[in-house]
């Protein structure tokens, strides 16, 4: 399995790194690796649904 740094998941998914790295620490993002203080993340993994958003205000944003 190839895997992408926090740093390429946030670029690839147009986050923060420390979100990445939240989503990490919850476990939202299955099949990641912790080495050390750095994540690995699954190449294939798709961004993970914000929980923190309203289904009415989620559709709004991606009709921009």
């Amino acid at each position: 399995m190839d895997y992408i740094s926090v740093q390429q998941a946030a670029q690839k998914w147009n986050i923060s790194e420390r979100r990445v790295q939240k989503l990490c620490e919850e476990n939202r993002i299955s099949g990641t690796i912790r080495f050390g203080h750095a994540w690995a993340i699954p190449k294939d993994f798709e961004k993970p649904t914000d929980g923190r958003l309203k289904e009415n205000r989620r559709r709004k944003m991606y009709e921009k």
